[in-house]
């Protein structure tokens, strides 16, 4: 621990959720293996695919990996909490996985705005996209990404080192963040409470605003465009990103900007759920539902999966029949002897 953080908690006690146990291990589970499944799936077609090797793909591939990251940084010792009598986290796993789980989150956050930005020049400045839009601007804009949510999640686990524990240990939550935290703690907790609402407040606010901006230049492009079916094409191309946004962003807003009291925390995970959980498993969904291109590139790619799987069938086979005939006839030569 941080010098001068004289705490005597050395372990806090995730309290969870502490009814249906049973039933929402298994919910959970196959919740969590449908996220990898789902967004691993996605990452492998895309880098599979060289039709989807265009700059909006590969922020999503990238998107797919936060979603597996943050989902894993939380879920796994969640689903061990229903295992055990008491779901025990020492001080310093509970702060690496905030650290690790802020660093995803935020980078997630700013990547969803740097793809609307994607969706903007490709819509209303398609004749400079290629160039604006380079691959050594995505690698730059994705580079940028990780090292801000990196340089937000630091400064929040800095402040949070500095606090004492020395009371209650029973954390009102299935993972460590930062509202029951506080509430835990023996010291004040004001800068605390102004660094998370200055950092996330800016995060949320730049980032919406930069979605908001660039979804209103693309509105007023595609009112221009005459054709019914290029306007079509073109909000097909955003109305996926838009739905993960508004997933995204609703919970997060709901989660931290929510009250700190001690009455409102059974809420705040209730919302946390959706926000860690639910909303990475429903990613991969929307994006190839909602999707054309990636409908037909995954399609094609189930059909030759399926192709190549009947050819190996029926030449085992057929090898199985030349066998089976070969020692017939050579049953029936020694016979004929």
């Amino acid at each position: 621990m941080a010098g001068g953080n004289h705490s005597s908690v050395t372990e806090f006690v995730l309290l969870g959720f502490t009814n249906l146990q049973e039933l929402l291990f298994v919910v959970f589970l196959l919740i969590y293996i449908t996220t990898l499944v789902g967004n691993m799936g996605m990452i492998v077609l895309i880098k599979t695919n060289t039709q989807l090797h265009v700059p909006m793909y590969f922020f999503l591939s990238h998107l797919s990996f936060l979603d597996i990251c943050y989902s894993s940084s939380i879920t796994p010792k969640f689903l061990l909490g229903f295992l055990a009598e008491r779901n025990i986290i020492s001080f310093s796993g509970c702060i690496t996985q905030f650290f690790f789980f802020a660093v995803f989150g935020t980078t997630e956050a700013i990547l969803l705005a740097v793809m609307a930005y994607d969706r903007y020049m490709a819509i209303c400045e398609p004749l400079h996209y290629l160039a604006a839009m380079s691959h050594r601007v995505g690698v730059q804009l994705v580079v940028g990404s990780y090292a801000a949510g990196s340089l937000n999640a630091l400064v929040h686990t800095s402040t949070l080192l500095q606090l004492s524990f020395c009371g209650s240990n029973l954390v009102n939550h299935f993972y460590c963040d930062i509202p029951p935290l506080l509430l835990l703690s023996c010291s004040d907790t004001w800068l605390n409470k102004v660094v998370m609402a200055s950092c996330i407040g800016f995060i949320i606010t730049a980032s919406v605003l930069a979605i908001g901006i660039s979804y209103t230049c693309i509105l007023f492009t595609t009112w221009s465009i005459r054709s019914a079916e290029g306007r079509h094409k073109a909000f097909s191309t955003c109305t996926s990103h838009l739905m993960a946004v508004a997933l995204f962003y609703g919970s997060a807003a709901f989660l931290y900007f929510h009250s700190f009291s001690r009455h409102a925390e059974d809420q705040g995970k209730t919302a946390s759920v959706f926000y860690t959980v639910v909303t990475p498993m429903l990613n991969p969904f929307i994006y190839s539902l909602r999707n054309k291109e990636v409908r037909s590139t995954l399609r094609r790619a189930t059909n030759q999966l399926l192709s190549s799987v009947y050819s190996h069938r029926s030449h085992s086979n057929q090898t199985k029949a030349d066998i089976t005939c070969h020692n017939g006839v050579s049953r029936g030569n020694k016979t004929d002897t």
